[in-house]
């Protein structure tokens, strides 16, 4: 097994902002970073207090979006610094993490 220390980046966005196409294409034309994993919330609630949740009778369309990958820690750093420079992201939070990978 390899071990190597990356750093999680995991932008927040609301599906209202209509950010995701812009910061998927930057991720992937612009940065070309491995991989990228989008999670839609079913319920989520920001700093105006409002609460979003999807149910069958009620389908909002302004729930929480999360967009995550991962890197070398200044790899990270870089790709973070450019993006909020060309998208008005607003959340973003990073952590140190072990990846562990069969040789």
């Amino acid at each position: 097994m390899a071990e190597q220390l990356i750093t999680i980046a995991r932008i927040y966005l609301r599906e209202s902002e209509r950010l995701l196409p812009k910061v998927i294409q930057f991720l992937h034309d612009e940065e070309k970073v491995s991989g990228v994993t989008v999670l839609r919330g079913i319920a989520g609630f920001s700093a105006d207090g409002k609460i979003h949740t999807a149910s069958l009778v009620d389908l909002s369309m302004d729930l929480p979006l999360v967009v995550e990958f991962f890197d070398e820690p200044d790899r990270v750093k870089t790709v973070l610094a450019r993006l909020m420079e060309h998208i008005p992201v607003t959340h973003v939070v990073t952590w140190s993490a072990e990846m562990v990978t069969r040789i």
